[in-house]
């Protein structure tokens, strides 16, 4: 009787961090949205970089593909948010090629395209997998190697951060929504024992506590610079 309430008490916690970590993941994925805003009006992506997008991409694609029933088990919300965030990464890269200078365009064009041949390769590879642990442990690296590369992606831009002594171009919300997204991840993974999960999304706890605490310094040290939410509106 103890034992079958501790693992309902336990579902529940889980389930509560993943539906936590959709919400979160949505908010991560409206994030842009100011800087798009901004580019679109300028028509200039200006110092913006599109890496983190296309990081975003990939990282949906395999995240999406791992959380199917063809390779994990009862990873139902690691389909669906991911599902959704391939489409917001998709719509975003769109956007950035549109407005960006003909050098980035296309190298922006290359990368997208390259996305897209190395989603294909994994899908089609890891189905000639016949075990089905191996498949998974196979997918899961990729996985685990993606959402890393897409923690530390903005890296780029905390390097812009701190050669310019400037927040500008690290949009505040986006910071946020990852370091939120990325622990709540990580608690669902711990509780659904699920070493693909919890380790990268620890990894981005750690860079978006980095990253907050960038903001805060730099943004303290600004003088009479407009606001940030003024900038991006």
């Amino acid at each position: 009787m103890f034992v079958s309430v501790q693992a309902h008490i336990y579902t529940i916690c889980k389930d509560a961090a993943g539906i936590a970590g959709n919400i979160f993941a949505f908010g991560l994925f409206l994030s842009p949205i100011p800087t798009f805003k901004r580019i679109i009006r300028n028509q200039s992506t200006e110092q913006f970089s599109g890496l983190p997008y296309i990081y975003a991409l990939l990282n949906c694609l395999i995240t999406m593909w791992y959380g199917t029933p063809f390779i994990s088990y009862d990873n139902a919300m690691l389909m669906t948010v991911n599902s959704m965030g391939a489409l917001f990464q998709l719509a975003y890269i769109i956007v950035f090629i549109r407005y960006a200078e003909k050098d980035s365009k296309f190298r922006m064009l290359g990368l997208l395209l390259a996305v897209f041949g190395l989603f294909a390769a994994i899908v089609a590879g890891s189905l000639q997998i016949v075990n089905g642990g191996i498949r998974q442990i196979v997918v899961g690296l990729l996985s685990c190697c993606a959402l890393i590369s897409m923690f530390a992606s903005p890296l780029f831009v905390i390097n812009l951060v701190i050669r310019t002594k400037s927040v500008e171009f690290m949009p505040f919300y986006l910071s946020l929504s990852t370091f939120l997204m990325s622990t709540s991840f990580f608690l669902y993974g711990v509780l659904n024992d699920d070493t693909f999960v919890y380790v990268p999304n620890g990894i981005g706890t750690i860079l978006g506590i980095v990253q907050l605490v960038l903001y805060f310094y730099y943004k303290s040290r600004e003088d009479s610079k407009e606001p940030l939410l003024v900038s991006y509106t």
